[in-house]
């Protein structure tokens, strides 16, 4: 299957478009998002959890309030929240319905979804569609990726130059070598760890390749034994002092933003695309399709 044909790789090729859509959304969809001041809980499952992750970093960093992020089977149902936010594409995943059922009453509820026709819509008292946003692959990528636009906007971010850091993101070719490489370790800081977190879950369920995701700073605390020849670190985001040497002493290859120039560092969104398209590449590369991954589904209902 050539490049650019997969479902996955033109839902991928959206991006910048339904970027700048979500952001135009925000101010409409205002009163589904967690209010100023208000202690949140943000919940999701697979790339919900992880883009739940970026989120709270950020909305605790321009002093929103405190925000938590849970895996939806792992929250702690005796901690108080003013608001419990979940992310779900599907509207269906059972962790996340069961959770909205069970804090209903104790807390304001508000969900994220593709889809207006699922259960996510009485499940919680206010949600925000980003149908435009839909997939039709199982791996997710722009809907993940919109729904962190939608929520950056709504903290006050301008999207405008992530969309065109992602519009440099899918016209660059991706560099020499990396589809060919026998692992790669994803890191992040900050409000990137997520999406290291991200672009591993990419890989793994795209491709069945091996990798890995850690805090930047982690790396070097086991993660660095299996960098060496024919292996990739990834970084979003800043890259920690010495790690460059680190990796490249080992005989790894270290990935920093490379389409960007120094003066302008790609948005760590947009640099997630690159690595979504990397998974299809993968994929591709070694006989998958990327549009079916093995053992997965859209959604996870049980049963």
């Amino acid at each position: 299957m050539p490049d650019g044909t997969s479902l996955t790789a033109t839902e991928i090729a959206s991006q910048p478009q339904v970027w700048r859509r979500a952001a135009a959304l925000a101010p409409s969809l205002s009163g589904s998002l967690p209010r100023p001041g208000e202690r949140t809980a943000v919940v999701g499952c697979g790339t919900s959890w992880f883009i739940a992750q970026s989120y709270a970093v950020l909305r605790e960093a321009c002093g929103q309030g405190e925000t938590d992020a849970f895996a939806a089977s792992e929250f702690p149902v005796g901690r108080s929240y003013d608001r419990v936010l979940a992310i779900t594409r599907s509207g269906t995943t059972t962790e996340v319905l069961r959770l909205l059922g069970h804090v209903r009453g104790s807390a304001a509820t508000s969900a994220i979804t593709a889809d207006p026709e699922t259960p996510v819509m009485s499940a919680a008292d206010q949600v925000a569609v980003l149908d435009f946003a839909d997939e039709r692959s199982v791996v997710q990528t722009r809907f993940a990726t919109t729904a962190l636009a939608l929520l950056r906007a709504h903290l006050g971010d301008d999207l405008a130059a992530a969309a065109a850091d992602a519009e440099r993101a899918l016209a660059h070719e991706l560099p020499q070598g990396l589809v060919e490489a026998d692992q790669f370790t994803f890191v992040g800081t900050g409000w990137t760890c997520g999406l290291a977190q991200e672009a591993a879950l990419k890989m793994r369920e795209a491709a069945g390749a091996w990798t890995e995701a850690y805090p930047a700073m982690e790396y070097r605390h086991g993660p660095i034994s299996i960098t060496g020849p024919g292996r990739v670190v990834w970084a979003f985001g800043g890259l920690p002092e010495g790690l460059r040497g680190d990796v490249e002493a080992v005989g790894g290859t270290l990935l920093a933003d490379s389409c960007a120039t120094s003066a302008a560092p790609l948005d760590p969104m947009a640099d997630l695309v690159r690595a979504q398209r990397l998974a299809v590449a993968v994929a591709e590369a070694r006989g998958c399709d990327p549009d079916r991954p093995r053992n997965l589904t859209r959604s996870v209902v049980l049963r």
